[in-house]
């Protein structure tokens, strides 16, 4: 992408009613919507977080299949992000919003108990070893998700890493946590939820072209 491309997302990024960018400085001394993300959607609906959303492909997907529960896509690169804010406002989704900030932010932006799921949506897997700390599911993130989520609050994770797949189920049953739901291949498995197969991101059909699988998990972390 040009980069006058990306200067006019940006821009538009700021006159999007459904795309928040808070700097540093604001979060740090207080965000003014965590712990009331309510006001902003003008309602008291579950809130579900996508974490890593790219285009926003999911948290629009999510939104149109949940009409009842308000969406946030959360993602550090704006000129992405920005295809799925535009789209939202050209649907008439309420019930979309987007976060542009870094992940490792989310206990900041996000009041105890305020949130019911959340998606982590293909995920880089960091794989080397020194990347660790960056991988979405290891534990110190998990302790975020467990901060901001309610008490029955889900995590789902989708990803074409069979990797990131292991090495989450070893996380998690090291941790006693509650496995709802697990699969290695999702689309060869007619129990899969709709959620799951029925949004498919721009990326996810390209790993299905080359015939990867896609796998998922569903868990709790309290």
């Amino acid at each position: 992408m040009g980069s006058k491309n990306k200067l006019k997302r940006f821009k538009e990024n700021e006159q999007f009613k459904n795309v928040i960018q808070p700097d540093r400085e604001t979060i740090k001394n207080g965000f003014s919507l965590k712990g009331s993300w309510a006001s902003h959607f003008g309602n008291d609906h579950p809130i579900v977080l996508e974490l890593g959303c790219g285009k926003g492909e999911y948290t629009v997907g999510l939104a149109q299949i949940h009409p009842a529960k308000n969406f946030i896509g959360i993602d550090i690169k704006g000129a992405r992000l920005w295809r799925g804010a535009k789209t939202a406002l050209e649907e008439n989704f309420a019930n979309v919003a987007f976060l542009r900030t870094q992940i490792e932010l989310i206990d900041e932006l996000f009041g105890e108990n305020e949130v019911s799921e959340i998606w982590i949506t293909f995920p880089d897997p960091q794989i080397k070893y020194k990347r660790t700390k960056h991988r979405m599911t290891n534990p110190d993130f998990l302790d975020k998700y467990k901060r901001i989520l309610r008490p029955e609050g889900l995590v789902h994770l989708k990803t074409d890493s069979e990797f990131m797949h292991g090495y989450t189920l070893g996380i998690l049953h090291g941790l006693g946590l509650e496995i709802i739901y697990a699969n290695h291949d999702v689309y060869k498995n007619e129990g899969s939820p709709k959620a799951v197969i029925g949004i498919q991101t721009f990326y996810e059909k390209q790993y299905l072209d080359k015939g990867k699988a896609i796998t998922y998990i569903q868990f709790r972390v309290s």
